[in-house]
């Protein structure tokens, strides 16, 4: 197809049936969120399907790992068919020489020879330089606790299996990756959604999807030894840390796209399909929301929808915690319970997470669909 020259280097957007064709440029930040990252291979398969091409990866964890894959020359097929290959043993093998010998010297729970091997099998001796495609990796300095992100100019030419396995590398479940003379771990110490990052790098719009949502409760986890109960006060760190990064955002117009993988665990092996499709459904519904289009939307966070917010006066203890979440939207009345003051709410997906924080479920968001005119 012809491209007049006025378009050049601009690559609008054509719509057709209501799927997009061709799309401008954007970022893609993939979070962190162990197995449950396996949705970002439904995301590529949803953008790749509308003609929209990523001009730039960043990536934390498994974010990392499925994004280097990718910018590697590894299609969405490709990467599922492995996905579905992926057993435990081909990511966890548990360090019983150093918890033996070392007790609390050995530096993580589990050896590096399994994901290493994983690691290499997807993105082989690369450095960034051999990417088809423009690729960050989020990592932390262990020493100096600073962020660290691969594949900026002067930390572009390492093995980029090194830099992924140091993404990787939760802290206590993974040891540190040693680069250059220096150790690095998970970069979701820091910032799992590194959305900073990417609206640091360039001022394009950002796709970030977010696999570390915590909002489901989960039973149990008491029972499931350490490795579980760390794992889980991890996940919830992370998406607080999210929603502290998210609010009152400033930066370039971002989409959130929050596939729903809350009741699976970090380490399940066997939901494999369900990931994969539960990606692929977030971001087809997140993309139609917005009408398709990216190059439309303006500053903030997206996508919004209308909600109508109400409380059972009969569940609500009057704790308060709604009010210190959403001061303009809720107050606490003269009975003691919480009054909603502004029922009608345009919110985006973090703006609803709110809700959750309700310890009793008072609070119900009840869709409001524009009237079409008569």
């Amino acid at each position: 197809m012809m491209v007049a020259p006025g378009l050049q280097g601009k690559r609008m957007e054509l719509l057709q049936g209501g799927r997009v064709k061709q799309g401008g440029k954007f970022t893609l930040v993939l979070s962190g969120g162990g197995l449950k990252g396996l949705a970002h291979i439904g995301v590529f398969r949803a953008l790749e399907e509308r003609g929209l091409i990523p001009d730039l990866i960043v990536g934390s964890s498994i974010g990392a790992m499925i994004g280097a894959a990718w910018a590697g020359g590894m299609s969405p097929a490709e990467m599922a068919a492995r996905a579905f290959q992926v057993e435990r043993r081909h990511v966890f093998r548990v360090a019983r020489g150093d918890m033996a010998f070392r007790r609390l010297l050995s530096p993580a729970l589990y050896r590096r020879e399994p994901l290493d091997l994983l690691i290499r099998s997807l993105v082989g001796r690369r450095t960034f330089k051999d990417l088809k495609h423009r690729l960050l990796v989020n990592t932390v300095d262990l020493n100096s606790g600073r962020q660290v992100v691969w594949g900026l100019p002067g930390l572009d030419d390492a093995p980029l299996a090194d830099v992924v396995f140091a993404s990787c590398a939760l802290p206590g479940i993974f040891p540190p990756r040693e680069i250059r003379g220096r150790y690095y771990v998970d970069g979701a110490v820091v910032e799992n959604l590194p959305v900073r990052v990417a609206a640091a790098t360039e001022p394009w719009p950002i796709i970030a999807v977010n696999v570390a949502t915590t909002n489901v409760r989960r039973s149990g986890i008491e029972q499931q030894g350490f490795a579980a109960i760390y794992v889980r006060g991890l996940e919830v760190v992370m998406q607080t840390q999210i929603e502290a990064a998210l609010r009152g955002w400033d930066g370039p117009p971002l989409v959130l796209v929050q596939p729903p993988v809350e009741p699976i665990s970090m380490f399940a092996f066997d939901r494999t399909a369900e990931l994969l499709a539960a990606g692929y459904r977030a971001t087809v519904e997140t993309l139609d929301r917005l009408g398709g289009r990216l190059d439309q939307i303006g500053r903030g966070l997206h996508p919004t929808r209308r909600l109508r917010i109400v409380v059972d006066e009969k569940r609500c203890i009057g704790c308060g915690v709604c009010v210190a979440q959403a001061p303009a939207v809720f107050r606490i009345g003269s009975t003691g319970k919480a009054v909603v003051t502004v029922p009608l709410q345009r919110w985006s997906p973090l703006d609803e997470a709110c809700v959750q924080s309700c310890p009793t479920a008072a609070i119900t968001l009840v869709p409001e669909e524009p009237k079409s005119a008569a």
